[in-house]
């Protein structure tokens, strides 16, 4: 689905020269594949995501989608078609007075026919379950919900690939869950490939993959149970592995016969028991 190639990214700092911010990245993302990507703040992981759908292009290398180039302006349409973002504030991303009308604006500034995109509002907002609440007025929402009405104002444009950079950060919980639930169900039941961006470690227990940055490299990569049985490595890098994980070592370390790698609370319960 994507492909980045040897890709490095600066940004201009006001005269006082660059301030590197990739530095020779190198990733795939397979088709329906759900990858978690985190770091700390700086490490690079929203400048990469922002190339996923050429909001920024490599200043040196490249990045693929679906084969074309998002340096190649004549593909930049189709780029973003089949590349949907959401970001970590939702009200950034509300612009209308109700949830339907706000779901139904990417769609109509497409041109499609009403018919059209009555059919996709209405399948978008099922997909992620606020059908009931299509009339309601966005700022009534919480925080949970607005994040949902994003999620669905993207879903509306039929993307094939959903990049969600920290769309929890502003959300308590409750809402976190709420987009976690929604996320993993479009992956699973919709085939939808999904590149998610975070600093919550216990968020990513769900993707297939898991991408570790550091100040703009690719520094670890592999399954979650893989990535977090290196804890120490992690916290070297500034980052937590999960409680249960972190539990799960320091018995391990007072010499208990217990995996590294667990994940899920059920699991460490059956295997203390066993």
């Amino acid at each position: 689905m994507i492909v980045v190639q040897d890709v490095s990214f600066a940004y201009e700092k006001g005269g006082e020269g660059e301030q590197k911010a990739l530095e020779e990245i190198n990733l795939k993302v397979a088709r329906g594949e759900y990858m978690a990507i985190i770091g700390h703040n700086g490490s690079g992981k929203s400048t990469l995501a922002k190339h996923f759908n050429a909001l920024l292009t490599p200043a040196a290398g490249r990045v693929l989608v679906d084969g074309m180039c998002t340096r190649d302006k004549d593909h930049l349409y189709q780029i973003r078609q089949r590349v949907g973002m959401v970001f970590q504030n939702p009200d950034n991303q509300i612009v209308a007075t109700t949830v339907e009308e706000d779901v139904a604006f990417g769609p109509e500034n497409l041109g499609l026919p009403p018919r059209e995109i009555r059919e996709r509002v209405e399948e978008a907002l099922e997909l992620v379950r606020m059908a009931d609440m299509r009339r309601h007025a966005p700022h009534l929402l919480s925080g949970g919900q607005k994040q949902r009405v994003a999620i669905a104002g993207v879903i509306a444009m039929r993307p094939r690939c959903l990049v969600l950079d920290e769309p929890t950060a502003m959300l308590d919980p409750r809402g976190r869950e709420e987009v976690l639930q929604t996320v993993g169900r479009l992956n699973r039941e919709e085939g939808i490939t999904v590149i998610y961006i975070t600093h919550f470690m216990e968020e990513v227990r769900r993707a297939d993959s898991l991408t570790v940055m550091d100040r703009g490299r690719i520094v670890l990569k592999g399954t979650p149970r893989r990535v977090f049985s290196q804890g120490d490595l992690l916290q070297s890098l500034g980052l937590e592995v999960p409680p249960v994980t972190e539990l799960a070592r320091r018995l391990k370390m007072r010499g208990l016969d217990i995996a590294p790698d667990i994940l899920e609370v059920d699991e460490l319960v059956g295997m203390l028991c066993s």
